[in-house]
């Protein structure tokens, strides 16, 4: 089992990654903010290319799903943190070494980020083998360690970087100070003037005297004096400083390029448990979702809208969570009702555990089995720009042309009140027009519309409806509910609250 990646496994989808734009459909699902709230304080790590990475084979995702599993166990994962908190030491060293301005001084923190990171290797090696992972990314990463930490480079890097601290810890000198005159000499037992002083006074002393102690700088910046006395001892040692001189040339490159992938690609597994966990705390529950690719058959339980739950968190709210299911023929879901009932919010909760899905990460919901895509869609409606000559009509008809144009049968579809600045009629006759693209490609999708005609084209249109109170039609539930669309009922059910109808509006004008 050959380790490469603990994200994309033996693949060389990852390699070279860098900064790939933003998916397009990210904005109008919320994803952008999904996605900020995960790399929040792992900046460093650079993980947003990552998330913007969806996978398309069902093996990948459940290889993903297993490490997560393995990342669950806080024994497994606390060495994991130890490893990146060791190796964040190390990139510290380096920095040091990039800001020192002598030379000596850059050569001493190379080493020591040598031998940060060669004991941050053999702890992960250790640490992880009697750790009994069941992923084969960590199973494969405990192998490779293995043979790495027992290879000749790594074992001689790591015993000549262990043996020339030792040799530079063994170096003694004496500094003899007259005037504004600096000798710099080997130490050669001479007495501790600081004892003899000690003794000289000690016969003066009557009773516990008071401390003076005083702190004094001990920064890594070193000042001309302090570098000038470092290069006389550096005279007075020569093999020593000429030993750490060659081991700096000779290791440049010490740091082994999948170690350092692996450090930065496992902050994708460990930001997003973190992210989830203070939400499963509230008693939300996250799943791993059953994933395949071109299933005719998709289920979620309990699902909801992770950029509204971060948001609800921080409010100390309280989320709704909603159910949705497509058996074969069913490909669309068509959602009406009231306005503000959380029609929009059901729409982006579908999009957006269809994409964290294909990342390999747990999603938001009790149970859910997901299609994987090929390509994710959303057809938002847009701000019109004063700028842009074309209309606002104009713009929904060039968007939507273009989905249609590369949508396949593997394709999601999230449409969010499309067509609203045309009549009433024209816009049933688009929505009609698209609604049999979508159903002709036979992709999924999620049409949130007010047109409740678009709820019955057929047996692949499934109804979904945002429920009210029964006893107080003006208050939304934010529950999605699975039947006809009633919108009429829905505005004479509030028309008669607010005695609005006709027969209460003539009895009040001829009162």
């Amino acid at each position: 089992m050959s380790f490469r990646s603990i994200l994309f496994g033996s693949s060389d989808v990852g390699d070279g990654i860098d900064e790939p734009p933003e998916p397009e459909p990210f904005r109008d699902l919320n994803l952008d903010q999904v996605v900020a709230s995960i790399t929040l304080g792992r900046e460093e790590y650079r993980l947003k290319p990552f998330l913007y990475l969806p996978l398309h084979d069902a093996r990948a995702v459940n290889d993903r799903q297993d490490v997560f599993r393995d990342l669950e166990d806080g024994t497994l994962r606390a060495h994991v943190a130890s490893f990146a908190k060791q190796m964040r030491a190390m990139r510290d060293d380096i920095s040091q070494v990039q800001r020192r301005r002598y030379a000596l001084q850059k050569q001493w923190w190379f080493l020591h980020a040598v031998e940060t990171y060669c004991s941050a290797v053999v702890r992960l090696a250790e640490d992880l083998a009697g750790s009994d992972p069941r992923s084969r990314g960590f199973l494969a990463l405990v192998e490779y360690l293995a043979t790495y930490t027992a290879s000749p480079d790594f074992t001689s890097l790591r015993a000549e970087a262990q043996r020339l601290k030792e040799d530079l810890s063994g170096v003694r000198y004496s500094l003899h100070l007259s005037g504004v005159r600096i000798r710099v000499s080997r130490y050669d037992a001479e007495p501790d003037y600081g004892a003899e002083v000690e003794r000289t006074f000690e016969k003066f002393q009557q009773g516990a005297g008071r401390e003076y102690r005083f702190s004094f700088s001990s920064g890594p910046d070193m000042n001309h004096v302090e570098a000038a006395i470092l290069d006389r001892v550096a005279l007075l040692f020569p093999e020593a400083f000429a030993s750490l001189d060659r081991f700096c040339d000779h290791h440049r490159g010490y740091v082994d390029d999948r170690i350092v992938r692996f450090d930065r690609e496992v902050q994708f597994y460990l930001a997003y448990l973190e992210h989830i966990e203070r939400l499963k705390a509230t008693g939300l529950p996250f799943t791993y979702p059953e994933v395949a690719v071109g299933t005719r058959s998709v289920e979620g339980r309990e699902v909801f809208d992770l950029a509204l739950a971060n948001k609800l968190f921080r409010e100390h709210a309280s989320i709704v969570t909603n159910d949705f299911s497509l058996e074969d023929p069913e490909r669309v879901l068509v959602v009406s009702g009231p306005n503000q009932g959380g029609k929009t919010t059901f729409a982006r909760t579908f999009g957006q555990i269809h994409y964290l899905a294909a990342l390999g990460c747990p999603v938001p919901g009790s149970r859910a089995r997901l299609s994987l895509f090929d390509r994710l869609f959303s057809h938002f409606e847009r701000e019109e720009d004063l700028q842009d000559l074309s209309g606002k009509l104009e713009d929904d008809l060039l968007r939507i042309h273009a989905i249609l144009a590369d949508a396949t049968a593997d394709s999601i579809l999230i449409m969010n009140e499309s067509f609203t600045s045309t009549t009433l009629q024209d816009a049933l006759a688009l929505s009609r027009r698209v609604m049999d693209q979508v159903v002709e490609r036979d992709m999924l999708c999620v049409s949130v519309t007010f047109l409740d005609e678009l709820a019955s084209l057929g047996p692949s249109v499934v109804s979904m409806v945002g429920a009210v109170d029964p006893d107080d039609p003006a208050r939304r539930t934010f529950r999605l509910e699975r039947r006809p669309a009633d919108g009429l009922a829905y505005a004479l059910a509030i028309a008669e609250k607010h005695h609005l109808t006709y027969d209460s509006l003539t009895r009040r004008l001829a009162s």
